[in-house]
């Protein structure tokens, strides 16, 4: 399947699956008979290992067409990458080739290891190291397909502060998927806390640590990460085609769509500039493009919906589904820097 391909069928099955809530198998598919699934692994595993740039760009694209559709990507590509960035030469052997072909499917628990559930006095996992065992108790509160996972790549933090990774099977004992949430939007995604009761991993599935820190080594994206920053952008380009649309036909929004066209094509700029390494102006940092980005999709969505009048108030008009999955980018890894510079937006206080 070509790209184009990929791109047309997600776009035209994208409101079903906002509407359905349906686990995405038949999009994941279409992944894989178009190499997708291969982006991020490398060739030595049967994979493409695509260019960051090139990379970011199918993300922004497939964003475009289904935002549940590369979410749902992106969480295997970041357990993929954090495989593949380790130094677990069996998981890399055991697991990638597979990743690469689509035969199983991989996704990241890590949400309590950066952004969410800090402020607890405990650890929402806690990691025991005895012998050639790690230990694992607790609840990881956020695992994108954890339903459909054979591998959950999570981690959790150990009496002495430390925190270590690991490549979790959901076939160990002790692992118990809980019910998905439903969500304001993206509910396809099957979302889900997994609890861990006594779970005993042997040694050769660690990925990383015992280290501080431990999502601040190797490669995968952190916390309001570029990734994060793409999808939205992605959002941002289909509702401009919203505007666009009303702008061909009404000269009174043709301001509008200009503005919002030349914002956007700005904070693309820069998001790429900042990828190749550009980030000496302020602009150009991850924090200042993510702040930029959830700013922008928050605000272009919901002029979307202006402009869509009644009909975009109606449950499955393109501008309603983009208003509900712009409000996601205020709450997916989201660091407190830029969730204060959303905060100081919508107050309206100087400097806004």
């Amino acid at each position: 399947m070509t790209i184009e391909n990929l791109l047309k069928n997600l776009k035209e099955h994208a409101p079903d699956l906002d509407s359905e809530g349906i686990w995405p198998a038949r999009q994941l598919s279409w992944l894989a008979e178009a190499n997708v699934l291969r982006w991020v692994v490398p060739n030595a595993y049967d994979g493409l290992d695509v260019s960051a740039e090139e990379l970011t760009q199918g993300y922004e694209q497939l964003a475009q067409a289904c935002l549940a559709t590369c979410f749902v990507l992106t969480q295997r590509n970041g357990a993929c990458q954090r495989i593949s960035g380790s130094n677990n030469e069996i998981m890399k052997r055991e697991l990638l080739p597979r990743l690469a072909r689509g035969e199983i499917f991989a996704t990241v628990g890590i949400s309590h290891l950066t952004t969410s559930r800090q402020h607890l006095a405990n650890p929402a996992v806690q990691a025991e190291l005895q012998g050639d065992e790690i230990r694992l108790n607790g609840t990881v509160p956020w695992v994108t397909g954890a339903e459909y996972a054979d591998i959950i790549v999570t981690g959790g933090t150990c009496s002495d502060g430390t925190q270590v990774l690991v490549a979790l099977p959901t076939s160990a004992p002790g692992v118990k998927v809980q019910s998905h949430a439903e969500l304001m939007s993206l509910t396809a995604s099957y979302t889900a806390p997994v609890q861990l009761n006594d779970v005993v991993l042997p040694w050769d599935h660690l990925l990383a640590g015992p280290v501080e820190g431990v999502m601040k080594q190797g490669t995968g994206g952190g916390a309001g990460s570029l990734t994060t920053s793409t999808l939205a952008l992605g959002v941002c380009g289909r509702s401009l085609e919203l505007i666009q649309e009303q702008a061909d036909v009404r000269d009174d929004l043709r301001s509008v769509a200009n503005g919002f066209s030349s914002e956007l094509a700005t904070l693309r700029e820069d998001l790429y500039a900042s990828l190749a390494g550009d980030q000496d102006q302020p602009q150009r940092s991850a924090a200042a493009i993510r702040q930029r980005s959830n700013s922008l999709v928050v605000r272009i969505t919901q002029a979307a919906m202006a402009i869509s009048k009644g009909a975009g108030f109606l449950r499955g008009h393109p501008a309603e589904r983009a208003v509900r999955e712009a409000m996601f980018f205020l709450v997916w890894s989201c660091p407190q820097p830029v969730v204060q510079g959303v905060l100081e937006e919508l107050s309206c206080r100087e400097g806004f």
